[in-house]
């Protein structure tokens, strides 16, 4: 019989086969000295009585590594007398040559180059039985020539270092895989020895269930796991069933990642297609109602879907990517696969950076202003501006308002960002005032978010604004938009109404995009509507242009959008309330909102936002009496 490996070894114990340089004891120097030094001797009738005897598998192996003599546990152990066992090569009996650094070691080892080898193989008994045995070779003592081999069978503590390995990786809940083990699997996974040769791609479903929470917190922690555990059995059953006999592919890895999270893990996947219908089927498997002691409880989760070439990935990135598809697919409405999509993956990892940068940024000074002129309908004179933010960001450019006020927004960078404006725009319209004694002052709108309003003292910060540049308050506009205005009460409304009182003109922005009460504006402090542009693009065609076209539906303007805000007008003037039409962009619009009777327009028609420097141009052009 001769000691064979048949099959690599389980995962679990793949380090414990190799040897490692613990596995190498140096001996003392002195052993040396004695080999080289003392000569060859008879063993003593007692040595040998006790090798023989010995409940420890031996064998004296000589220089070349050939066994000269055994004791019976060895014999025993392989099935064979210990004199037949003599003048066997030692390396085949305990399969050395069967790994590579083991059998390099033991070759150092004869060689005199390295003094010990201890390493585990897997060796096969006489009745066909595997048994994991601790191999050790090193010189015999008191300078004999040759070497000890010794042969421990460890199987049961190979047995239960497995499983105590397999309940390490294992969730005690679903029995599946946990985090850790999938890791280990999809690490091994990315590895270019094991995706060589396959297709070379990697594919992973990361799933959550939707409301798991409210089972536990309804019917108790023990349902929750029963529920995981349904769960985990019918996504096994899914894997299962997404196994390809046919081209070698085994079904994919399912593991319990902790929660209520779970990962399919596909090795060698063939396409998204494949990805997505396991996703699917894994959402249909869960849609059906599972009976939790006498209660059926109907359970849908959300799937993130990722699948790429092995090459060139890790499974940090590989991670997350997964999470944030199932971050989307949550988004969007739960109880749905959503697959990743790099182009929007970029756009949230620039909206991350930008709102990671965003306070630094008004620290750093990296924000400036533009105007937009607002021009009066009746006569195309210019009577005030809306000041309009930029970030000039060093890496992503000039960025407008849309790109980072939201954001601003949700994490409070707003308040400061918008004292900023506020001081920036009046001081800015006190110097044009100052410098252009001679023309009517212009008034600079800026625009409120309503967090400013609920996280600031809005009136404090304005009055202190307004005492400090010496601007008049006629001659500072505030905007908020419509939804924001609409219904306000408490707070917001005191705060609306200080403002008033003290002579700022209140605007509402974008109107008729919301509530549309027209009726709540005679309690509001309100001065100024300005209509939102989607109305002023109804009126984009001229009547030559339309007549030029045959096209006689197209006859200057959309019925509907002109009685809208013809509308609209008459009552905000009845309100007391002046009107500002916005996106202006023709000359016919111009005209006809005019005839209607919008008080101010603002547009490309007479300006795209610009420059404080091209407004004081526009103030000496009017002083010059120049169109």
């Amino acid at each position: 019989m001769s000691g064979t490996s048949e099959g690599p070894a389980p995962a679990a114990d793949l380090d414990g086969s190799a040897v490692t340089e613990r596995d190498i004891e140096v001996a003392p120097s002195a052993a040396h000295a004695g080999r080289a030094e003392s000569p060859a001797r008879a063993e003593p009738p007692a040595y040998r009585s006790a090798f023989t005897a010995a409940p420890l598998a031996m064998a004296v192996v000589d220089p070349d590594g050939i066994v000269v003599s055994a004791n019976d546990t060895l014999g025993a152990l392989f099935g064979a007398s210990p004199q037949a066992l003599a003048g066997r090569s030692a390396a085949d009996l305990v399969d050395l040559a069967g790994d590579t650094r083991a059998w390099h070691a033991y070759r150092e080892v004869l060689c005199g180059h390295r003094p010990r080898l201890r390493c585990t193989r897997r060796l096969k008994r006489p009745d066909g039985e595997f048994l994991w045995a601790q191999i050790t070779v090193e010189p015999l003592t008191g300078g004999t020539p040759g070497l000890l081999l010794s042969v421990a069978d460890i199987s049961a503590r190979h047995e239960l270092q497995a499983r105590l390995r397999h309940l390490q990786m294992h969730d005690p809940v679903t029995r599946l895989p946990n985090r850790t083990l999938f890791f280990e699997r999809l690490t091994a996974a990315l590895e270019p020895e094991s995706y060589e040769g396959g297709t070379g791609r990697i594919g992973l479903c990361y799933l959550d269930l939707d409301g798991f929470k409210a089972v536990n917190d309804t019917l108790g922690h023990r349902a929750g796991d029963r529920l995981l555990a349904t769960v985990a059995e019918r996504l096994t059953h899914c894997a299962e069933e997404a196994a390809q006999p046919r081209t070698g592919a085994g079904a994919p890895l399912v593991a319990r990642l902790g929660g209520d999270e779970f990962a399919l893990l596909v090795e060698g996947s063939t396409g998204t297609d494949q990805l997505a219908d396991l996703a699917e089927s894994a959402l249909t498997a869960l849609r059906e109602p599972v009976d939790l002691s006498g209660r059926l409880v109907s359970v849908t989760a959300s799937v993130g879907v990722v699948e790429r070439h092995a090459a060139g990935t890790n499974p940090t990135a590989l991670m997350q990517a997964a999470d944030t598809t199932l971050y989307w697919a949550k988004a969007d409405g739960k109880a749905r696969w959503t697959l990743f999509d790099p182009e929007r993956n970029a756009h949230r990892m620039t909206r991350q950076a930008l709102a990671a940068t965003l306070r630094p940024a008004i620290e750093r000074g990296e924000f400036a202003l533009e105007y937009q002129p607002l021009v009066g309908m009746e006569d195309g004179r210019l009577r005030g501006v809306e000041a309009l933010i930029r970030w000039k960001h060093p890496q992503f450019g000039v960025l407008a308002p849309n790109r980072f006020i939201a954001l601003a927004e949700e994490d409070g960078s707003i308040v400061p960002l918008g004292r900023w404006v506020l001081r920036t725009a009046c001081e800015q319209a006190r110097r044009w005032q100052l410098d252009h004694p001679g023309e009517p002052p212009i008034f600079v709108s800026v625009n409120v978010a309503v967090r400013q309003v609920w996280d600031s003292d809005l009136v404090a910060d304005v009055a202190r604004t307004l005492a400090d540049t010496g601007l008049a308050p006629e001659l500072l506009q505030l905007e908020l938009t419509e939804s924001a205005v609409m219904g306000s009460a408490g707070r917001p409304l005191q705060a609306l109404k200080a403002l008033s009182d003290m002579g700022v003109r209140i605007a509402i922005d974008d109107f008729g995009t919301g509530y549309s009460n027209l009726a709540y504006l005679s309690r509001l402090p309100v001065s100024v509507l300005k209509l939102d542009g989607s109305f002023v693009r109804g009126f984009q065609y001229d009547a030559r242009g339309a007549e030029r076209d045959g096209d006689p539906e197209r006859d200057g303007t959309s019925p509907a959008d002109e009685v809208i805000v013809e509308a609209m007008v008459q009552l905000a003037h009845r309100l007391g309330l002046s009107v500002t039409a916005e996106c202006v962009e023709t000359s016919d619009q111009a005209t006809r909102l005019r005839r209607i009777g919008c008080d101010t327009g603002q547009g490309w028609l007479y300006s795209r936002p610009v420059s404080p420097d091209r407004i004081s141009e526009l103030l000496v052009q009017a002083v010059a009496g120049k169109p």
